[in-house]
């Protein structure tokens, strides 16, 4: 019965557990790195296609983004998640899918004008993506499962994203019962749309993300509306444009929220019926995910516009840009306006073409509305770069930055500790995550000294058995080096292969005499066919 901790151990994104019990290997989670990766991610202690299940917090790809990675290693086990999730993974991981899919075929196009640069493969296909979507399960909130003999799990509103979730796990091995909390990413309390977060009472173990385990948002919630209308007007009286880099899922919808209230209380003057494009198929789509879940996740200020026939998040002069056409001939559009698109830190997608249109242009505004990773084209541009490089061209900065303090999907570190002071009784041990070194190692302090609790913030390789309570391993941080490029690529899905096959041979064992010689001279076959 062990708990080894992979991705987002000492850093942010990338998030990722692993639980070896009742002869079961379970992730929490296997998000995809954005931005500066620090440290190396140890390696998953069984072979992707020995994966028997996964256990999904929420559909950001820091969580969600390398599962189709993880189908293309062979793993063809059931992903455990929310129903909302569900239905955004659909939409998120086949954008992730799509986008490397359009990167390498820019990057390759670049390479062939010069002689022995080698091609570049995205790390999973459309094909890999499709066959791990059908693989998901959809849970309600607050109904327990049986995974499997020993193992029990419920997902629970954390009210950070449409359908985010912490999860209970119940587990049971020889006598043994341990319960253990992924918290998931906590949600901010009072924000639009969602529910505040839910507690959980009762755990043995609690692995929890601390993002902002050394900040407050602020004594009093700040008036986004006000924030918000007050650089619309500014920018409109300049002629300009208001582009805001947004997170398609979550963010934008937020957005759009406060936008209907800015129209409806007519609150830009001299600009009336300023158009507002939400410029991203995948934000369409969310949207619509949104509009389908409102019932089991809207808080009740949004609930009674809904019961008042008002849709909280649409209003006259929202123009939806589904193709690459509409996309771009927003640019080509002199009215003032505002434009939402994605992604929300600027590496990848149609903000990066809005960027390079509205960067150089001082009567223009770029607000930014959402956390910005070390690393990112965002964070640059948040902390004051003069220029930056879009499409491999330099871009003056001389557009206004704005950012709305406090608007976030995190808990700060208030939230943080007021979710974990609602167990009833103190967990045995409380494992900080999902945060910068410096960040974990600040609340873990703060877990110990001023509240009694016993934390701990592990490096990525670090072994806990959960049945004797004592680390089995501790993990020494290790600098990430220069990747191995032969490990890349169709290179890599042909190891992978190779390891599902070794996957498939271990299953087979026991099996009768006449399959597993027919078996093995297939293999065989296969074997002479390529050494000939």
């Amino acid at each position: 019965m062990k708990l080894t901790f992979i991705g987002a151990a000492r850093e942010v994104t990338g998030s990722c557990h692993c639980i070896e019990a009742c002869g079961k290997t379970i992730l929490v989670d296997y998000g995809m790195e954005q931005g500066v990766n620090v440290f190396e991610n140890a390696k998953l202690p069984v072979e992707e296609s020995c994966v028997d299940y996964v256990l999904l917090t929420h559909a950001h790809v820091d969580h969600s983004g390398m599962l189709p990675l993880l189908y293309a290693k062979g793993f063809r086990g059931q992903v455990f998640t929310t129903e909302a999730s569900a239905q955004l993974c659909e939409i998120m991981l086949r954008d992730c899918a799509h986008i490397q899919a359009m990167e390498a075929e820019w990057k390759n196009r670049k390479a062939r004008r010069r002689a022995g640069t080698p091609l570049v493969v995205p790390e999973y296909t459309m094909e890999d993506t499709e066959g791990l979507l059908k693989n998901i399960v959809p849970c309600p909130y607050g109904t327990k499962i049986t995974l499997c003999e020993g193992v029990q799990i419920r997902f629970t509103d954390i009210g950070h994203l449409l359908g985010s979730a912490s999860i209970e796990v119940w587990l049971d091995e020889a006598g043994v019962q341990k319960k253990l909390v992924f918290s998931g990413d906590i949600g901010n309390k009072n924000q639009p749309l969602l529910k505040d977060p839910s507690f959980t009472r009762e755990a043995d173990y609690v692995i929890m993300e601390n993002t902002y385990g050394d900040r407050l948002h602020g004594e009093e919630r700040p008036d986004y509306v006000a924030e918000l209308a007050k650089v619309i007007q500014e920018t409109f009286d300049r002629g300009g444009n208001v582009v805001i880099p947004s997170f398609a899922v979550g963010r934008t919808q937020e957005i759009l929220y406060f936008i209907r209230k800015i129209k409806a209380d007519n609150m830009i003057k001299g600009h009336d019926n300023f158009p507002v494009y939400v410029d991203s198929p995948m934000a369409v789509k969310a949207t619509t995910v949104f509009q389908e879940n409102e019932w089991s996740c809207f808080d009740e200020e949004a609930l009674q516009l809904v019961h008042q026939g008002i849709n909280p998040i649409s209003f006259p002069g929202l123009k939806l840009s589904i193709t690459s056409d509409e996309s771009k001939a927003i640019n080509f559009e002199e009215t003032p306006k505002v434009i939402i698109s994605a992604s929300g830190m600027c590496e990848a997608g149609r903000i990066r073409h809005h960027l390079k249109h509205n960067l150089w242009r001082p009567e223009s505004s770029i607000l930014f509305v959402g956390y910005q990773a070390v690393g990112t084209l965002g964070r640059a541009i948040v902390e004051g770069a003069k220029e930056v490089k879009l499409f491999g061209e330099p871009i003056e900065v001389r557009a206004r930055i704005c950012k709305i303090a406090g608007l976030s999907g995190h808990a700060d570190k208030n939230g943080l500790i007021e979710w974990i002071t609602a167990f009833k009784e103190k967990p045995r041990k409380v494992f900080v995550v999902h945060g910068e070194d410096s960040v974990c190692a600040s609340f873990v302090e703060c877990l110990m000294v001023e509240h009694g609790i016993k934390a701990y913030a592990p490096y990525s390789g670090t072994v806990f058995n959960l049945a004797s309570g004592k680390l089995e391993y501790e993990a020494e941080p290790i600098p990430v080096k220069k990747k191995d490029t032969q490990a890349n690529g169709v290179y890599a899905r042909l190891l992978a292969a190779g390891q599902r096959l070794l996957a498939v041979i271990k299953k087979k064992e026991g099996g009768s005499n006449k399959d597993l010689a027919k078996f093995a001279d297939q293999i065989i076959s296969l074997c002479d066919k390529w050494e000939a």
